[in-house]
């Protein structure tokens, strides 16, 4: 796909100044993964969006029951999760642990098995956002280190767990229009590959 192809799929509720900045941040990827991931016009929101990354999240490493509390970033669609969106049964919010970068590279560091080259080639895809299960979170000023979200590794907790009224303490960051393109194209990679290479036939009726 070339940048134009990509103008297709910009959001349509975008005003042009934020739709021309979308498109701009989209021409200098992979160079530009920083800060400008991150927003502030929403932080006073008492809405949990997608791909919010909020605090005291509860996660549990099976078989293990241990249960602890753990940052985590909102895999559930916005309206989904809006405690106003009535629906016949409640709503789950899904969510994925965010994980130190790190620690993640020093596990690799301590594999015998794993070259120092194979390591610098396989974090500096990871930064580039190249590998298909794993979201790169870059560092941000005095709320977050250099962290990491495994796409493959989810939890949910009902809605009503995380307190809205209390979402300026326990949020850490918001998407922006970059970042949220973003997170929903590496979304989309991972579990919505439709070319699996596998012919399932189908009944004959």
């Amino acid at each position: 796909m070339t940048l134009d192809d990509f103008k297709i799929y910009l959001p349509k509720y975008l005003s042009s100044e934020s739709e021309k900045h979308l498109f701009d941040s989209l021409k200098d990827f992979p160079e530009n993964i920083d800060q400008r991931l991150y927003t502030d016009y929403l932080k006073d929101d008492p809405v949990i969006y997608q791909g919010d990354g909020l605090n005291n999240l509860l996660a549990v490493n099976l078989p293990s029951l241990e249960t602890k509390e753990v940052p985590g970033m909102i895999i559930s669609n916005t309206c989904d999760i809006d405690p106003t969106n009535k629906r016949n049964f409640p709503s789950q919010i899904v969510y994925a642990p965010i994980l130190s970068f790190k620690k993640y590279a020093d596990t690799l560091n301590s594999a015998i098995t794993i070259s120092d080259e194979q390591i610098k080639s396989h974090l500096d895809a990871i930064r580039k956002q190249y590998i298909t299960q794993i979201f790169y979170l870059p560092p941000l000023k005095n709320k977050l280190e250099e962290s990491i979200v495994f796409l493959d590794r989810i939890f949910n907790i009902g809605n009503n767990y995380c307190n809205r009224n209390e979402l300026n303490e326990t949020r850490i960051f918001t998407l922006s229009d970059f970042g949220n393109y973003l997170f929903l194209f590496k979304l989309s990679l991972h579990f919505t590959r439709i070319q699996d290479k596998v012919e399932r036939k189908s009944p004959e009726i």
